[in-house]
């Protein structure tokens, strides 16, 4: 994070006050403003003094991840994890990861993790229980079903509704199945998205919701004789965002959020979706 030197900060500051010599003391470092920690490179009130802790779930599945290995660098999720890292002052050798399953990440409590990285939607309800960076991924969700089945077909939101339709516990794709299709029947939900596309493999559902990319992954190496139907439409005013999660007390959650502006701002995290996650052109809308 470069800082301006302190004649500039001690002009720009007497421009707006009128004087240097009244509350324009300069800092070494920019400050949390939400907490007051300091932001200095390196040097957060982290869990564990001069290291970055990072949480996510596992099995960590792909695009996000790969090789199930969250530590190689490799996979969107991880890219993001060490591109904030690097912004935040904490050379890889100082990232540590610890496994969080899913629904614990975003649970009240104390978390023992700096910030959780696991596709994890932003919402006013989550926001109750922890604290959030900026959006890193804008995302929409989507229909993958067996071909064949009576949700391959579907052109709307109207032909998904009397179909068996699952998706993980917790998740803004259950929250779409029970918010948007408003399905017939009670989905199936599963505590793992590994469990969901079982079901959906041995047909015990005709389709599952995921997120885009996760969907095209599914569909290209996992569940082959498998499509994606569609994809719904941003949800809300501002659509959907996944966020790093932070503890709700954190002092470095205004770091974090700077650190991810300033990706977005200078086009990494444009770059790191382009190299790691498919493209979603082809999906079409379901209305």
């Amino acid at each position: 994070m470069r800082l301006a030197s302190r004649p500039a900060l001690l002009a720009v500051c007497a421009a707006v006050l009128g004087s240097a010599a009244v509350g324009c003391a300069p800092q070494d470092a920019p400050s949390d403003a939400a907490g007051g920690a300091s932001c200095a490179p390196g040097k957060l009130a982290t869990v564990t003094a001069g290291k970055l802790t990072v949480g996510t779930d596992k099995p960590a599945y792909a695009p996000w991840f790969q090789d199930d290995d969250p530590a190689n660098g490799k996979g969107f999720e991880s890219a993001v994890a060490y591109a904030v890292a690097d912004r935040l002052g904490y050379p890889r050798s100082a990232v540590g990861w610890r496994t969080v399953p899913f629904n614990n990440a975003f649970a009240p409590g104390e978390k023992k993790f700096d910030f959780d990285i696991n596709q994890i939607s932003i919402s006013a309800s989550r926001k109750q229980a922890v604290a959030f960076s900026s959006g890193y991924y804008d995302v929409r969700q989507a229909v993958v079903a067996l071909k064949g089945s009576k949700a391959a077909g579907a052109k709307s939101i109207a032909d998904l509704k009397d179909v068996r339709l699952g998706a993980q516990v917790g998740t803004t794709s259950l929250d779409v199945i029970n918010d948007t299709v408003r399905p017939s029947r009670r989905p199936a939900v599963y505590q793992k998205n590994d469990f969901a596309k079982s079901a959906l493999r041995n047909g015990q559902v005709d389709a599952i919701l995921t997120d885009l990319p996760t969907a095209f992954y599914i569909t290209s190496t996992e569940v082959t004789d498998a499509k994606v139907v569609g994809q719904f439409a941003d949800t809300g005013a501002d659509g959907e965002r996944f966020g790093l999660v932070l503890d709700k007390e954190s002092r470095i959650t205004g770091c974090v959020r700077s650190a991810v502006d300033a990706l977005r701002k200078d086009g990494t995290l444009a770059a790191l979706e382009k190299k790691w996650l498919a493209d979603a052109a082809h999906a079409p809308v379901l209305k």
